[in-house]
């Protein structure tokens, strides 16, 4: 683990959350009972849902799954959410509107979009943000696709710089 706060520490430990491929850490804490066929026939549970944290200077690396997935705020740092969408990139702030301006509770990534998220330091000494995902129907990790830049290219014009640095 880096060299994080006592806060940061202690959450990690207390929800028992693990290192993410695409960055960060998290724990899976419902998959629903219920299960749904999708559009494409495939049949999946209705719902799931995890915590995930970010911590100093990690970042949740361009991905896309085939499922809607919705970013739900609990604490600490604002996350900007950057979603690739028709040829540009949409970038949603995950955070309490009260302490942090132009930011929500929750976000939303439509099924099949790439998208990449990073923590926003407000300068209030929080080095951590710990956020919700709810994915409907049930997320699969045979159903994850991280990006490498070559995939990306010419996805949004104008957004080099961001697609690089949010690239592994």
């Amino acid at each position: 683990m880096p060299d994080l706060s006592p806060a940061a520490t202690q959450l990690i430990r207390s929800l028992d959350l693990q290192p993410h491929p695409e960055g960060g850490y998290y724990r899976e804490t419902y998959r629903g009972r219920e299960h749904v066929v999708c559009q494409d026939g495939r049949t999946r549970e209705a719902s799931t849902a995890i915590y995930y944290m970010l911590c100093g200077s990690d970042y949740s690396a361009w991905h896309r799954i085939r499922s809607d997935e919705l970013w739900h705020f609990h604490a600490g740092s604002p996350v900007d959410v950057h979603v690739i969408a028709d040829g540009g990139i949409v970038t949603h702030r995950l955070g309490d509107p009260l302490r942090h301006a132009g930011a929500a509770f929750q976000a939303m990534v439509p099924a099949g979009h790439w998208f990449a998220a990073e923590r926003v330091d407000p300068g209030d000494g929080a080095d951590f943000a710990l956020v919700g995902c709810t994915v409907a129907p049930a997320f699969q990790f045979s159903e994850f696709e991280l990006a490498d830049i070559e995939t990306l290219a010419g996805l949004a014009s104008g957004h080099d710089a961001l697609l690089r640095r949010l690239a592994r």
